[in-house]
């Protein structure tokens, strides 16, 4: 196992220590991925994540720092302001910064320790759709790649919309709303040669946000990119990634039972170690590439009782915001007034 600082220490990361929007502003520094959880091999990356002060001209000036990602050091640092905003969404990406092992974090500031404690104040129901919708992701994922060699384009197809209907739950959420019917996918036959049917869309949006508009049709686009990669896939060293994305998609479940059930965040999966290694070692995947059906039971059965903890949670259906609107107004206040 990596000491963080060790690890951060190198001169590779040397723009945690002289970036402006960086340097002598980390609020908290930490693994991130599978270091985090609990469930790395040898070959797995170093992901280091954290979260930055917003600077005074931030906050009352013309500057917007939002995040930094360094794409060498797989390093991403979000600003305070950026960090609250994904957290009210139960972001899982930032909502397990919020659950790491203690020795897993390099810089701890008081005001991290001020939001660590104040971790229910996120929590919601909303955890069912945002590590629901993550979950179908990775779930899609594995169904797509597995459908590539034995299924026709046009089963093919149905996978990838099946895909995008799963991600669009969870655009109300994320985007302004609109109303049902607005934007209608389905498949038809395509006049493309290499392409026997293909996906449509009819939209009948008026008044919309554009930026919402945009960030909708971007992420419908990541999907089908993330497919066309899958499509191209090497057998042995794609196998190995498909048991991570298996592997990922049970621990996504794992996480949200504990938020609905206990309103916890435990990132270091100490208990369920030995499902999620043996589903990352290829327990659950056949010869030839493909997944036994007791793995996906198993998923379905997850799915069954994240929607029960959804459906009987002492969470609220949404965050606090007043609350949070304090203690981010409470922080940066002292910013402003160098109080920190």
């Amino acid at each position: 196992m990596y000491n963080i600082q060790d690890v951060v220490g190198a001169s590779e990361y040397d723009f945690l220590r002289i970036n402006d929007n960086l340097a002598n502003k980390l609020i908290f520094l930490s693994f991130g991925g599978s270091h985090a959880y609990g469930t790395a091999v040898p070959e797995s990356d170093i992901d280091i994540r954290g979260c930055a002060f917003n600077g005074k001209s931030d906050l009352i000036g013309m500057s917007n720092f939002d995040q930094l990602v360094e794409e060498s050091t797989d390093t991403t640092i979000y600003s305070f302001n950026k960090f609250i905003k994904l957290l009210v969404d139960c972001n899982p990406n930032t909502i397990e910064l919020l659950g790491c092992k203690p020795e897993h974090y390099l810089i701890y500031s008081p005001v991290a320790r001020e939001l660590i404690a104040n971790t229910k104040l996120f929590l919601s129901r909303k955890a069912a759709s945002s590590f629901g919708g993550y979950a179908n992701q990775q779930l899609r994922r594995l169904q797509n790649a597995l459908a590539r060699d034995s299924y026709p384009q046009t089963d093919k197809e149905r996978h990838i919309l099946g895909s995008i209907q799963s991600a669009m739950m969870s655009f109300e959420d994320r985007y302004a709303k609109f109303p049902e019917g607005s934007v209608i996918l389905s498949i038809d036959k395509s006049e493309h040669e290499d392409l026997e049917t293909e996906i449509f869309v009819d939209v009948h949006l008026k008044h919309y946000p554009l930026r919402d508009y945009k960030n909708i049709w971007s992420d419908m686009h990541s999907i089908v990119k993330d497919y066309g990669k899958l499509n191209k896939r090497n057998s042995k060293k794609d196998d190995i990634h498909l048991d991570k994305h298996a592997m990922h998609l049970v621990r996504l479940f794992l996480m949200c039972l504990d938020i609905l059930e206990k309103g916890e965040v435990n990132t270091f999966r100490e208990k369920d170690l030995d499902l999620l290694m043996s589903i990352r070692n290829g327990k659950y995947r056949k010869e030839d590439g493909t997944f036994h059906i007791e793995f996906f039971d198993m998923v379905t059965d997850y799915e069954r009782k994240v929607k029960y903890a959804a459906d009987n949670t002492c969470l609220p259906e949404k965050p606090n915001l007043k609350l949070i609107e304090d203690f981010v107004m409470s922080v940066n206040s002292k910013v402003i007034f160098n109080e920190l």
